[in-house]
């Protein structure tokens, strides 16, 4: 840059900025030389242009100053008028101030002779203005009292504690503690220090319950909110659903109590839902001026709500601004929270922290007995409005206990039929040890669940609240040590009550209030269990406070038993009646003394039925609202959590429902299997086969009863996942006694016979498994069905070979047969049974499996020692084998039947001389046996396993006609007759069975009517018809045609020479 750069040119003078530009900068120089420029116009060739040039550059240079002079020139003249300016202020002010010296001296000069007097005047002015201050104080000490009334009256109890305590530190002066005059107001402030207590420990137990004015939403909602239907409620809430903070942050305020804003809160109710209502029962009286008006308005927090809470609340309007309140307002805490600190802060502003605590401490089981009690009534209100407006006007009115149970009874149990006459629900009732209402999902059940579900969330809701007063109190008694006492206070806060940090709570805190809660909470599922806990025959407040003295030493907390610990009796009753006469004793309660029998909560009333059963409902919402709890205690607070409710139930399901379910469900499995009726097939009306057991599928009575409970009993274990592999045990353990059972009635039928023999030797059952047929059996693991790999003649081979086997076993006697239809018909019914019970257990096993992994991680320090040692599947697998085994009898019984009738043939000649119309004898034996046989059968097996059973026939039967020629001597045309019509007589009954195919038996016949037709040909015809159908009969049943005498057929010498060397080649 130039040195001329920064002139102040305009714009239309740019020009000049370029000519500048161009003279040389030595021309600025401070010691500028001029004798080189003269030198050099004087040595130039053109001195004129030399000189030109130096002139143009001079009237640049001039331009430029013009310009900056005249940018200039108004400046000048300002600043050469304003040291004008200043020069005759200046002068002035030296003249005034000589004139003010002279007043000065002679001012000086008068007040010296005067000095005494006024030194008196002004003493006399300050006596008396501080006398107007202090009748000015007086005054407005004087009107303390009335603004403190106007301001509770208002509920703006900050502010009149605030007042409150100016006021006394007022009077507590110098100069104001003689005032006589103010010795009625000092005594009117220390009751009204009474009142406020009273008003503030009023409001703020109502708002500790969630009955007051600024309570959260949806937790003020005690009573009013069982007027909506379950379905309704949960619409509201996925509608009204907000994010949740589970923990606020701590804020400490600048201010000296270090007020610490935290503990655990959230923006709505516990499922984030936010409702509008009020509640004007529950609350307490201390005395008649501490009376809670019960008609309090609901704010209602909506979606403004962040905007809201930076904002003052209404409740501080009238205080004066301090620290706590700019802490209040910068806090993001919900309006309740808020609420909440305020009221403890008034508590610690007035020194009643220890009196509070105790007060508290001592209303705290009476009100939440009294909340649950509530709630419990207005569940059974709502039962009875209900059933008012769906009953007869007669039956309307002041709810009978035995009336609404009925009505749920009847709605409970199964009204339809099965189509063959059987009810099912007199079948299962006779054997669950529970009823319906009490079964896994059954209508007690879920009422006891939504009862405790919908009383354990408010018990959270109000244990929330307790956590924030509980943190606060303690940041109290831990930073103001003479808050109540003297006393230095550990930083350690224990929440034994005998610690000096609780004495300074007044015995209150966050470890004493869960205790409580808990403690009621379990008093409570003794009703509903009808179990009565050792420690209910103490007094309640004692209970509670030998429970809250107890400290956890670090040995126990690692075991899950050191929780609150019962010893239960049980009683018969179904109903639990409120505790007078007798049954007090009955009930397992104490009657020591006059105050030892607390007062029940009427679950009755809303129950349909109670008992120990109802464990299953009551674990989950107890592991639920564990989570809950654990999720707002404190780290040095978390102890209590694990040993606290749910540790209790657990030990009850352990110790008491476990085994007691156990024997119960023992005892009906027992009496299911061992009824006269268990596996006595039913007396049938429907004539065909239905897979559905809703539309009369003939499961064995004691199968199903026993299915019945093998689901009830997995139901259970669905509801109490821990404990799943003690249940699945016990299920197990119940099949296996089961199948033992069906095992002896199944040996029973078939001991000592010879299809049962059959059946387990190794050559015969890989013969069956060959058979097409075999397809329809249920598949077993490590079996396979092998004829799919093998080509049909290896099946008909196969088929040979059986049919062979079982020829080789004639004579076959009758008492080796199973002669009695009933026990043939147990058979079929006995193994359609096993199979519906395979099929149920195989479901049931992978959804237990299923329901195991999903819990194995959570659960994985379960008391159970181990795993159950057999699945079920593995008990699928041997129901379904003694199925499979049935079938097989029943194949291998009737293939039996038909050669015991047919092996007749071999001693029967036929040589008549006329034509029989009949079959034989025999025959008509076998087929009217078949007939009846599947038509006794038809009702109990589908039609693919009567294909099995009855399919085996049509081969034994074709092999034995054929095989029987070889027995005879000789037959004529008449015979031959007789014998085809044997076989049309058979084809008739077979084909007559829906599941056979007629095709492939008449083609097994038509070959038994050929073969016998063969008998009736000329033996050149014969050789004929073999060397055309050399393979369709074997070279032993070709030489069997030529050996048996016929009479008028003419064989020569060589025949079987001849036949032989057809059959070669």
């Amino acid at each position: 840059m130039g040195i001329f750069d920064e002139l102040p040119l305009p714009s239309d003078k740019a020009y000049l900025r370029e000519d500048l530009s161009r003279i040389d900068e030595t021309w600025t120089a401070a010691r500028f030389d001029s004798l080189p420029y003269v030198v050099h116009i004087l040595t130039s060739k053109d001195r004129d242009n030399a000189a030109q040039t130096l002139k143009e550059q001079s009237d640049v240079v001039e331009d430029v100053v013009d310009e900056v002079v005249q940018s200039y020139h108004s400046g000048f003249n300002r600043a050469i008028q304003n040291y004008s300016q200043i020069l005759r202020l200046f002068s002035e002010s030296t003249e005034n101030i000589s004139v003010l010296k002279v007043d000065l001296t002679e001012a000086k000069k008068r007040l010296s002779a005067r000095n005494k007097q006024l030194h008196q005047l002004w003493y006399r002015s300050v006596t008396l203005r501080h006398i107007i201050s202090l009748l000015d104080q007086i005054e407005g000490i004087a009107q303390v009292p009335t603004r403190i009334e106007k301001l509770i009256a208002d509920k703006q109890y900050y502010a009149a504690v605030q007042l409150h305590v100016q006021s006394m530190l007022m009077l507590e002066r110098e100069g104001l503690q003689t005032v006589g005059a103010l010795q009625d107001v000092r005594s009117e402030l220390t009751k009204l220090r009474g009142v406020l207590f009273y008003k503030v420990l009023e409001d703020l137990h109502a708002h500790l319950y969630n009955k007051g004015e600024y309570s959260a939403a949806g937790s003020n909602m005690l009573e009013n909110d069982d007027e909506v239907p379950t379905t309704t409620a949960i619409a509201l809430t996925a509608h009204n659903s907000q994010p949740l903070s589970r923990r606020t942050k701590s804020v400490k305020g600048d201010n000296q109590s270090g007020l610490q804003i935290g503990g655990s809160y959230r923006a709505g109710s516990v499922d984030g839902s936010s409702f509008d209502g009020h509640d004007d029962e529950g609350a307490l009286e201390l005395t008649d001026e501490a009376t809670l008006d019960g008609n309090v308005a609901t704010m209602k927090i909506n979606g403004d709500t962040k905007i809201a809470l930076r904002q003052m609340p209404t409740w501080l309007s009238n205080s004066t601004p301090d620290e706590f309140l700019e802490t209040i307002r910068k806090t993001d805490a919900p309006l309740h929270v808020k609420y909440l600190q305020t009221m403890v802060e008034c508590l610690c502003l007035l020194g009643k922290v220890a009196a509070a605590g105790a007060m508290i401490c001592q209303r705290l089981r009476p009100t939440i007995h009294e909340i649950i009690t509530s709630k419990i009534k207005a569940h059974a209100d709502l039962l009875n409005s209900s059933r008012s407006s769906i009953g007869k006007g007669s039956r309307a009115g002041t709810g009978d206990l035995h009336f609404i149970k009925g009505q749920l009874e009847s709605y409970q149990l199964p009204k339809q039929k099965r189509k063959n006459g059987i009810s099912i629900a007199g079948t299962l009732l006779a054997v669950s040890p529970v009823s319906p209402l009490m079964a896994p999902g059954g209508k007690g059940q879920v009422a006891a669940k939504e009862l405790l579900d919908s009383i354990l969330d408010v018990v959270v809701r109000i244990f929330e609240n307790h956590v924030v007063v509980g943190e606060l109190l303690e940041a109290k008694s831990s930073q103001h040590v003479d808050m109540n006492t003297p006393k230095s206070m550990p930083l350690d806060i224990n929440w034994n009550p005998d610690s000096e940090a609780s004495q300074v709570t007044g015995g209150y805190s966050i470890g004493f209030s869960l205790t409580v809660l808990q403690s009621e909470c379990q008093q409570l599922i003794c009703e509903l269990l009808r179990a009565t806990p050792e420690a209910a025959s103490a007094d309640a407040a004692v209970q509670t406070a030998r429970l809250a003295s107890k400290a956890p030493s670090k040995e126990k907390r690692d075991q899950s038993e050191d929780g609150l610990t019962f010893a239960f009796r049980f009683t018969d009753a179904t109903v639990s009646i409120p505790n007078q006469g007798v049954d007090l004793v009955r009930q397992g309660w104490s009657r020591k003394g006059p105050n030892v029998v607390q007062e029940g909560y009427g679950s009755a009333a809303v129950l349909p039925e109670e008992g120990i059963y109802l464990a299953a409902s009551v674990y989950r919402p107890v592991l639920q609202f564990t989570d809950k709890v654990a999720s707002m205690l404190p780290a040095k607070y978390s102890q209590l959590g694990n040993d606290g409710l749910l540790a209790f139930v657990e030990n009850f399901v352990k110790d008491h429902f476990l085994p007691t379910m156990f024997v119960d469900y023992r005892k009906g499995v027992q009496q299911a299997i061992s009824s006269p009726a268990a596996f006595r097939p039913r007396a049938h009306v429907v004539t065909s086969y239905t897979p559905s057991i809703e539309n009369g599928r003939p499961v064995l009575q004691g199968l199903l009863a026993i299915d019945y409970l093998t689901k009830e009993v997995l139901g259970w274990a669905q509801a109490m996942p821990k404990f799943a592999n003690d249940l699945v045990k016990y299920v197990q353990t119940f099949l296996e006694r089961t199948y033992e059972r069906c095992r002896t009635s199944y040996m029973e039928a078939v001991l000592e016979k010879q299809s049962y023999m059959l059946i387990g030797r190794h050559d015969i059952e890989k013969l069956m498994r060959l058979d097409p047929s075999s397809a329809f059996l249920p598949n077993l693991p490590g079996q396979f069905n092998m004829e799919n790999n093998s080509s049909d003649v290896e099946t008909i081979e196969a088929e040979l070979e059986l049919s062979e086997l079982l020829l080789n076993l004639r004579p076959i006697k009758q008492e080796y047969l199973i002669h009695d239809d009933n026990k043939l018909i147990l058979l079929a019914s006995l193994s359609d049974s096993l199979e519906y019970v395979a099929d149920s257990i195989e479901r049931l096993g992978q959804t237990t499996q299923k329901a195991s992994n999903h819990v194995e991680g959570k659960y994985h320090h379960s008391h159970s020692d181990s795993a159950p040692a057999r699945s079920l599947a593995s008990f699928a697998q041997d129901y379904r084998k003694l199925a499979v085994d049935c079938l097989k009898v029943l194949r291998i019984e009737m293939q039996l039947e038909t050669i015991f009738h047919m092996q007749e043939m071999s001693n029967t000649e036929y040589l008549d001389d006329q034509d029989a119309e009949e079959p034989d004898d025999f025959i008509i034996s076998l087929t009217a046996q078949i007939t009846r046989r599947d038509e006794e059968m038809a009702p109990f097996i589908s039609n693919a396993k009567r294909n099995y059973i009855f399919g085996g026939i049509c081969g034994v039967a074709a092999h034995t006609s054929i095989k029987a020629l070889e027995d005879m001597k000789s037959i004529n045309l008449f015979g031959v007759q007789q014998i085809c019509r044997n076989t049309i007589a058979l084809e008739q009954a077979l084909a007559s069975i829906p599941s056979i195919n007629s095709e492939a038996v008449q083609q097994r016949l038509d070959r038994v009517r050929t073969y016998y037709e063969l008998l009736n040909m000329p033996f050149e015809a014969l050789l004929a018809f073999i060397t055309e159908h050399m393979h369709l009969f074997s070279p032993a049943e070709y030489a069997n045609l030529l050996n048996v005498q016929v009479p008028g057929r003419e064989i020569p010498l060589d025949a079987q020479d001849r036949v032989s060397e057809i059959l070669s080649l």
